[in-house]
């Protein structure tokens, strides 16, 4: 997918792919890295892979600017610090969905 440009409306915004298709997309989050000192976005477009898992995307981009435009994550750096927040935050959840069974399974008894 090529990320040309950003029309962000709520947690969705547009993108267009490099056949000039307009794809809507979802934000998952947005976070700034004081390691690489930029901003980067996290989204999905809904599709999904060959083993059935949702796609995933991330880009760099400008909080301040008006006309948003995406930029490619280049460096394997700046890979690793997106690797690393995406392996936290689905820890957390499957933590919750865990602790929700549980309680689930403990109020059934």
């Amino acid at each position: 997918m090529e990320d040309n440009e950003l029309k962000q409306e709520e947690n969705t915004f547009k993108v267009i792919n490099d056949r000039g298709e307009e794809i809507m997309c979802d934000i998952l989050f947005t976070f700034d890295s004081e390691e690489t000192k930029k901003s980067y976005i996290v989204y999905t477009d809904n599709s999904k892979d060959e083993s059935g898992n949702i796609q995933v995307y991330a880009s760099i981009y400008d909080p301040n600017q008006e006309d948003q435009k995406l930029e490619p994550i280049t460096t394997e750096q700046e890979w690793k610090v997106i690797e690393t927040i995406l392996n936290t935050l689905q820890e957390e959840i499957k933590k919750k969905i865990d602790t929700a069974n549980n309680e689930e399974g403990n109020n059934e008894q």
